[in-house]
């Protein structure tokens, strides 16, 4: 019989009803005595590590799930971890990045409706999870949903209330499990001998999404109290050249004083498919052969991000910092342009 650690973070799945609407209220046992098939057919152990709605969720909670996982990888098969569902995509990317070389698999899961009701979607995705979780070609961080096996790097919720709540960005799925079997469509390879955790993430990361007529301003107001920014381009990489008062390429100006004072500066597309590719447009070429910037490929935002988050706590040094970035991670990073 397998053994399976059960973590509850808090979520939709745990919550309940309050004066003030719905609110995590449930740990691991309550939700489990709602799954008792479970029990049956799994040696079960529960680890209650925090109990928030996930829109509460910070780095800190995702080094604490970390460390958990490393604490008990040696007495557990896999792991399920209940999550919410708003930010359950930045929790896998991040413990992607956290947890590398699993030979054994972290699985994600929660609702969209609590256990306690009728219609929740709990109980199918809890069975389902188990099940990837004691499947023998497991391994890695992966969110089950819905019958959906997705890369941890890959997953982005994209309906905020229907069963079907994420889908696998640029990316198959790698399973479904249909009547608690798990058909798998793409191969895990072979086991890795020895994981590696990390404990640090360093968040002085900006998200910038440009819009119409921004000013480019905005670079030189965030300088000081960020090391890094992620700028969501339009299109395919597209970064407007706007002339400054001198008739200089006012955009490209500023993104080369982040990059010369050894400040990091990845663009990414504020597109939902297809990712950048910043060598096709004038637009983009302008700023990527002569700025010094990271371009994102086909990742995920939840994945740049917390990449970064990893990386950063690592190395400053921006030529270390584009390799490591550059070097895919459960499937992250797939295609270069």
């Amino acid at each position: 019989m397998k053994r399976i650690l059960l973590i509850s973070t808090g979520g939709t799945i745990a919550s309940v009803e309050g004066a003030e609407g719905l609110a995590p209220g449930m740990q691991a046992d309550a939700i489990l005595s709602y799954v008792p098939e479970l029990r049956r057919g799994y040696d079960v152990s529960t680890l209650p590590l925090f109990s928030i709605d996930s829109s509460n969720m910070r780095p800190e909670h995702w080094l604490r799930i970390a460390r958990a996982i490393q604490d008990n990888y040696d007495d557990y098969d896999g792991f399920v971890v209940m999550h919410g569902t708003d930010t359950m995509a930045y929790t896998a990317a991040a413990l992607s990045y956290l947890c590398l070389y699993l030979a054994k698999p972290v699985v994600l899961t929660g609702a969209q409706q609590p256990i306690e009701r009728t219609a929740t979607d709990g109980t199918r995705n809890l069975i389902d999870s188990f099940a990837v979780a004691a499947d023998p070609g497991s391994r890695g961080v992966m969110i089950v949903f819905n019958g959906h096996v997705i890369a941890g790097t890959r997953a982005r919720k994209t309906r905020s209330k229907s069963y079907n709540a994420f889908s696998s960005i640029d990316f198959p799925d790698l399973a479904v499990v249909r009547g608690g079997r798990v058909v798998r469509y793409i191969a895990t390879g072979d086991a890795p001998s020895v994981p590696i955790f990390s404990h640090a993430l360093e968040g002085r990361i900006f998200p910038l999404k440009l819009v119409p007529g921004m000013s480019p301003h905005v670079f030189d107001e965030l300088i000081d109290d960020f090391d890094a920014i992620i700028l969501e381009s339009f299109g395919v990489g597209g970064i407007p050249m706007y002339p400054d008062d001198s008739g200089d390429d006012a955009f490209a100006r500023a993104i080369e004083r982040w990059t010369q004072a050894g400040k990091i500066v990845v663009v990414t597309t504020q597109v939902p498919h297809e990712g950048s590719d910043m060598a096709i447009y004038q637009v983009g070429l302008h700023i990527r052969d002569r700025r010094g910037v990271i371009v994102a490929y086909d990742m995920t935002f939840e994945s740049i991000y917390t990449k970064l988050m990893w990386i950063l706590a690592q190395t400053r040094d921006p030529a270390r910092v584009e390799r490591l970035f550059h070097t895919p991670i459960n499937h992250d990073l797939v295609d270069l342009g």
